[in-house]
């Protein structure tokens, strides 16, 4: 063990951090006596009873009045009946389903605004381009001042509203240009936060081409039918719960979606060209949407108004809206003509989604477009002048003659390229969490490696400009928070005050440097734990009585079997997302990428932005390959934080590997994930095969096994694939039959296709064999009907001395309470990943939640004899690091967006822990979801 500086032996002594460093922790930095105390699962579940009737420390009693406190109260009912009808600490209406969220029983308010089309601000503004990470379809925002439109909402969406403070719980309507995973990966998200702001929830109006009823029926599964009621789908389309368009709103050119004082905003739809006179595919039509702000009135003439008879006073302001009034001295009407100079055209934008060649020949010859060019030859009342085009098309499209030649037809209009381009991911957009990954990658190479962004070539954006300008058609790429403004017309044009800087990642460590100079003596102590000896021997030197008390891990046990002579690519894993609920600015929701390097990948858990988080971890070709490899992914339950993100890995994968033999994706997940993949099937084509993880439980595949072949009449009671047969092997334990839980495992679900069972095993079984594994087996836990917890065995191997050496082993909670099922799954893993989404002062939260305490889940892995267990799936009140107490954490860490463990790395993981509170010493808890409401409010 190295030697520990005197300066850092005071930050980790408990007795003098608190005098030199103001820790606002509830709790000491470290323990002052090791411990290595295992629990029984009788004293985790005694725990659970016993914390509910306590009330909550006093430092914690702040948080009774934040939003989980309005959350608690709604929970009562089911707190009670859940104490009554079992001493074991979970809420048995939420793990059966029964507490429907309230959202679903009335129709969520579309918001009633007061619009003031007179001198208002107004402009349109650039949302992300691609998310800087190039894994959606940028959005863009027409604001005004009392109304908001969103056009597209990918993946990230959130995130970056929350990061740059745009209140989206303004927005009232958003439209998709194409109904995809890359312009629509956002949306289910944000139509769950937005119901659940406040007591009553709100809605917003979507809108998007016929195929958005596929997207819709999809969403079903997972999101409260009030949330949808105000789906729009225009154009040809079959029977849809989305609601069609009156024909009133219909015309030759344009489909008119909103009109009102502030603007018209019509659609023009395009579709592919198809010479071979095959229909349009779901997917494939695109929108050109026209967003058309009133005339400006002319200029309000006093002196015409006094010789026609009116007196100053409340008709000035009549004619000036447009309303015609009687004269005060003459027996005439006065007409807002009569005092007014002529007026000016409002401001015109189009937004434009030409997403292949094959679309450009469509566009060429589309008739309605014909009045916004400016050789228009027909009447001139019709011609309408375009101010700004922003263009979403890909370069590859709008970089064809053809597209160029359109393009010039609109004379001096703005061009705005939003189409994917590398300029863009010089600056992160999520500032806030690219600032810690990078202050922790200074800190601790080894566990936070540097994006693989940062690595990119600088592009220098007046050349980038210039390049653009000296095609056919002078064009600008377009910039994150780029603003074209509209109104007041005198400011009309490009606005780049709001476009974020540059920042380097060596000035973002020269400011750690002088904010904590103490973080150079701590990454030069990190960085020894990868010189010396991994193991622990007997006879380790002591360097003295104080160091003992300071590292409670020298009394931590030797190495496992598994981890002998283990190698550096035998096992990584990435953790993608460490937050709960919906993304915040520093932790992005579940995923976790397991990386078995030239064996291919899994995937645990997909929330939206996982493929945004992967190509920050590896960059954009690097993601791209982690993508090609992935040999399976896993679902632990159907909550959108937990796998809103999987349509767009599919579908991305689905376009790598076009072309190239391959076999579908397996995917496992619970039964409502199949309903939901199933539907959004129909919308576009996702290249994978599903299986029900009640088929990857161990007494199923001990079934398995045993069967050299299917087994005739599956579905008969007690055969070896029924659900009966699978239900009644389970073992004594919570979830047997006759216990407060069955009707949990019997939950409603959907009918699982028995006889396609065998087969989909099979092929598990052939992957986990090509990628060295020996099982993985899903298990039930205590959350929500169909919830899952995970566990992945390696095979085993032979030493360079040939000694057989055991598999390691890896447990993922999911979320959950602490239950038998989880603990038994965990006996003698060299990993758990536990969700731990409270502090331990929140255990009432916790239960209401069905969720876990920071405590629950380490004693869950102490009971289980775990070697190493990573607390994740933390609750956003905790921004940046969550409230744990160290006593019990020698064998614990807590885990980071982009974090990267290895299994050589295992031994050292505890170690490190101490040293992350330097970059966070002057940190409170707080909750973050404040910040989420200001941008689109918290969801539950």
């Amino acid at each position: 063990m190295p030697f520990i500086t005197p300066n850092l032996r005071l930050l980790f002594s408990s007795s003098s951090s608190s005098s030199l460093f103001p820790l606002k922790l509830s709790v000491p930095l470290l323990s002052t006596k090791p411990t290595n105390r295992h629990h029984s699962l009788f004293t985790i579940l005694s725990y659970s009873k016993r914390q509910r009737s306590t009330p909550f420390p006093q430092q914690n009693q702040r948080r009774n009045r934040s939003t989980f406190k309005k959350e608690k109260d709604k929970e009562d009912h089911s707190m009670e009946e859940s104490a009554k009808e079992s001493s074991f600490g979970f809420n048995k209406r939420r793990a059966e389903g029964r507490d429907k969220d309230v959202h679903d029983k009335k129709k969520l308010q579309l918001k009633v605004r007061k619009l003031n089309p007179i001198n208002t601000l107004s402009y349109v503004q650039i949302l992300g381009t691609g998310m800087d990470t190039q894994d959606t379809s940028p959005s863009v925002l027409l604001f005004f001042d009392n109304q908001r439109f969103i056009f597209n909402a990918g993946e990230g969406l959130q995130r970056f509203c929350t990061e740059h403070k745009i209140k989206l719980s303004k927005v009232d309507h958003i439209f998709l240009s194409r109904v995809c995973s890359e312009t629509a990966g956002g949306l289910p998200g944000l139509l769950l936060t937005l119901a659940g702001i406040g007591d009553e929830g709100l809605s917003v109006n979507v809108w998007g081409p016929s195929d958005l009823k596929y997207l819709v029926d999809a969403m079903k599964s997972f999101i409260p039918h009030a949330a949808m009621v105000h789906t729009h789908c225009f154009g040809s389309a079959p029977s849809s719960d989305a609601s069609p368009l009156p024909d009133s709103a219909k015309s030759a050119n344009h489909i008119i979606l909103v009109d009102n004082e502030l603007a018209k905003i019509s659609a023009i739809l395009l579709k592919p060209s198809c010479s071979d006179g095959s229909p349009v595919k779901p997917g494939e039509t695109s929108v050109i949407y026209v967003c058309e702000l009133p005339e400006i009135t002319g200029k309000f003439d006093p002196k015409k108004a006094v010789a026609l008879g009116l007196k100053p006073g409340p008709k000035y302001r009549e004619l000036q809206s447009g309303k015609s009034v009687k004269s005060d001295t003459l027996d005439i009407m006065v007409h807002p003509s009569d005092v007014l100079g002529p007026s000016l055209p409002g401001p015109l934008v189009l937004l434009v989604d030409c997403p292949t060649e094959s679309h450009v020949l469509e566009l060429l010859s589309a008739e309605s477009l014909n009045s916004y060019y400016a050789d228009f030859s027909g009447d001139p009342q019709c011609a309408k002048t375009v101010n700004c085009i922003i263009h979403l098309s890909p370069v590859s499209v709008t970089g064809t003659s053809n597209y160029q030649k359109w393009m010039k037809r609109f004379g001096s209009a703005q061009h705005i390229m939003a189409g994917h381009e590398m300029k863009n991911v010089e600056i992160p957009i999520l500032k806030s969490s690219a600032r810690i990954t990078t202050r922790l990658n200074y800190l601790c190479p080894q566990l936070f490696p540097a994006s693989g962004f940062w690595s990119l070539p600088h592009f220098n954006t007046s050349a980038a400009e210039s390049s653009a300008s000296e095609g056919p058609v002078p064009s600008i790429c377009a910039e994150n928070l780029l603003k074209f403004t509209l109104r007041p017309l005198a400011n009309l044009g490009i606005d780049r005050t709001n476009i974020p800087s540059l920042e380097a990642p060596s000035e973002i460590t020269n400011e750690l440097l002088s904010e904590v100079p103490e973080v150079v003596d701590a990454a030069h102590q990190i960085s020894q734990f990868w010189q010396g000896p991994r193991e622990l021997k007997d006879d380790c030197p002591m360097l003295d009585n104080e160091v003992m008390i300071e590292e409670p891990w020298l009394d931590e046990n030797r190495l496992p079997n598994c981890l002998d002579n283990v190698r550096r690519d035998d096992l990584e894993i990435v953790l993608l997302g460490t937050g709960s609920s919906q993304p915040s600015k520093y932790r992005n929701v579940s995923s976790i990428y397991v990386n078995l390097f030239s064996k291919g990948s899994l995937l645990l858990d997909c929330g939206e932005g996982t493929l945004g988080q992967l190509k920050r971890r590896y960059g954009v070709e690097g993601a791209d390959s982690a993508v090609r490899k992935l040999r399976c992914i896993w679902i632990s339950h159907i909550h959108a934080d937990h796998h809103a993100g999987l349509a767009r890995i599919l579908a991305l994968r689905r376009d790598l590997l076009k072309g190239v033999p391959h076999e579908p994706l397996l995917v496992v997940g619970p039964g409502p994930l199949k309903r939901y993949l199933d539907a959004y099937e129909r919308l576009e084509d996702l290249d994978m095969q599903f299986l029900h993880c009640r088929y990857t439980r161990e007494a199923s595949w001990n079934d398995f096994e045993g069967n050299g072949e299917p087994v005739k009449n599956l579905s008969t009671p007690g055969s070896p694939f029924s659900t009966e047969g699978l239900i009644n092997k389970t073992e004594a334990n919570l979830f047997a039959k006759g216990s407060c839980m069955q009707s949990v495992w019997k939950g409603p679900g959907i009918p699982v296709d028995n006889n396609a069972a065998f087969p989909l095993l099979k092929n598990l079984k052939k992957v986990l064999n090509e990628a060295g594994l020996e099982t993985l087996i899903s298990f039930p836990v205590v959350h929500c009907p169909q919830a899952f917890g995970f566990a992945l065995k390696a095979a085993e191997r032979i030493n360079s001395v040939g000694k057989v050496i055991p598999g390691w082993k890896i447990v993922y909670s999911g979320d959950t309470r602490p239950c038998p099922e989880l603990v038994e799954a965990s006996r003698g893993a060299t990993v758990l990943i536990h969700e731990a989404t409270f502090e331990d002062g929140m255990m009432e939260e916790a239960i209401a939640k069905n969720h876990s305490t920071t405590k629950e889940a380490i004693d869950v892995g102490s009971s289980a004899g775990v070697y190493r267990i990573i607390l994740t799936h933390f609750s956003q009140r905790y921004p940046k690091i969550p409230v744990v107490d160290e006593t019990h954490m020698h064998k614990t860490c807590i885990a980071f967006d982009l974090m990267s463990i290895n299994l050589a790395d295992l031994p050292i993981l505890p170690k490190v822990l101490p040293y992350f509170k330097l970059l966070f010493k002057d940190e409170m808890p707080v909750d973050e979801s404040d910040d989420v409401v200001d941008a689109v409010s918290a969801a539950s």
